[in-house]
């Protein structure tokens, strides 16, 4: 029987996107065998009447959720954001169960994600190499195989164990100072076709609070792998202004896979896949190296910040 990891949902103050989340986790095949943790984050110090009942109305929707082996609820008192309260939950849970699933209140997942996830967590276990498995891809043009490594990690819809989780390294700035002594900013960046080093920049300058950004930067200078389906596995509903950072004016959409691809996959960096996503970034015309605007950071808040806190 497949030893199946314990999901960690996170959540904040829109319920239906809440529900939306949990109903499509539901339909998975292993659903009702699954461990659910659900991690509410609290009210601001000056949140609105109407913010207020959202997160009320959040927290009442996680309690009630009865579809899964069993749910368990942990309720901020006080907003902590989203950065926070991932690394704080993931860090918990990995140190409990030694792996974990993790997603976030906007993400529906295609019916066999749960099937994909542990399939590839039990079978990457032993993989040193292996630091995240990953549900979600761009909508690339490029063909790419069934499923590929790349190095880092990834942030929407993905798995990990806590021996790779032992290495996320908050301190931004430790980060930029690896990748910079050994010059691995052109890789980091995709051949310069897209500015995770200036992302990062923006991290320890505090104009952003990105978790995600610190992860794959921590998988990547350990030269970890991230794996990915070829077709995602993952949709995001967060694309509507919803989102503490969304940007109404900026969405894509992903088709949901409707059956799993579970290859045995060469654990190395996948030429194809590297290309593919280079490709897709330059179609995006974002500026690396020169001073980012604001609309431009709107963009990569939305592909990348995930909602800051």
């Amino acid at each position: 029987m497949i030893n199946l990891a314990p999901i960690a949902l996170f959540a904040y103050n829109r319920p239906k996107h809440l529900l939306e989340t949990l109903s499509a986790l539901e339909n998975n095949e292993l659903a009702s065998e699954c461990v659910l943790y659900i991690y509410c984050d609290g009210p601001k110090i000056n949140a609105s009447k109407e913010q207020l009942e959202k997160i009320h109305e959040v927290r009442v929707i996680a309690k009630a959720e009865k579809r899964f082996n069993n749910v368990v609820v942990i309720e901020r008192e006080i907003n902590i954001g989203l950065a926070a309260n991932i690394i704080t939950g993931v860090t918990e849970i990995v140190n409990k169960s030694g792996k974990i699933i993790v997603l976030e209140d906007d993400l529906v997942t295609s019916v066999y994600f749960l099937q994909y996830m542990n399939d590839a967590l039990n079978y990457y276990e032993e993989h040193q190499e292996v630091a995240c498995i990953h549900g979600y891809i761009y909508p690339i043009k490029t063909p790419v195989p069934e499923s590929f490594f790349l190095k880092g990690a990834d942030c929407w819809g993905w798995a990990t164990w806590k021996r790779a989780w032992n290495l996320f390294e908050p301190n931004g700035e430790k980060l930029l100072d690896t990748i910079i002594l050994n010059n691995l900013e052109n890789e980091f960046d995709f051949n310069n076709s897209y500015p995770y080093v200036q992302m990062l920049k923006d991290q320890i300058a505090g104009l952003n609070e990105s978790w995600a950004i610190r992860w794959y930067a921590s998988a990547f200078i350990n030269n970890k792998l991230v794996l990915y389906p070829g077709e995602s596995l993952v949709q995001n509903i967060g694309h509507d202004g919803s989102g503490t950072h969304c940007d109404i004016n900026t969405s894509f959409k992903v088709l949901v896979k409707n059956t799993p691809l579970i290859t045995r996959s060469q654990v190395e960096v996948s030429r194809e896949g590297f290309k593919a996503f280079e490709d897709y970034f330059k179609t995006l015309n974002i500026p690396v190296k020169e001073s980012i605007s604001r609309k431009v950071k709107n963009f990569l808040r939305e592909l990348f910040y995930n909602k800051l806190p």
